[in-house]
């Protein structure tokens, strides 16, 4: 039985974390009219990133409702950076983007159901009991 996490939730905190850091170093505030120049290039290796995690073919159906929604927003972004829009709404558009991983995240914590032990897992289990009754 593995508890592990799937590589898909990893990935997604490290996304969560990089559009954090690039919202907390934008020179406008929320409420700024400033225009808002964000690297591109940055951007567009983030939402590459995001749309992999999101084709993942065995992430649950939340986790990925989660996920395209934050491509989405980051596809949206990027379409009018740099320069096209204004704090305000850049930082609507990086909170929509941290929400929808937030949302991913909780989804991929969720522990998976614990797999039925095989016959052979079984078998191996009984087997060794039984050494230890004789032991």
């Amino acid at each position: 039985m593995s508890t592990e996490r799937p590589k898909a939730y990893y990935t997604a905190v490290f996304l969560r974390g990089s559009f954090r850091a690039i919202k907390q170093s934008m020179a406008g505030k929320a409420d700024d009219g400033m225009p808002c120049w964000l690297d591109t290039r940055m951007l567009g290796m983030l939402c590459r990133e995001l749309k992999a995690c999101s084709e993942e073919p065995t992430l649950p159906a939340e986790a990925h409702a989660a996920l395209e929604s934050a491509r989405e927003a980051c596809d949206q972004l990027l379409s009018r950076c740099p320069g096209g829009l204004d704090s305000t709404l850049c930082h609507r558009h990086l909170d929509a983007i941290l929400e929808a991983l937030q949302r991913a995240i909780d989804a991929l914590a969720k522990a998976p159901a614990p797999a039925a032990p095989s016959r052979w897992q079984s078998a191996t289990r009984y087997l060794l009991h039984g050494w230890k009754r004789l032991s």
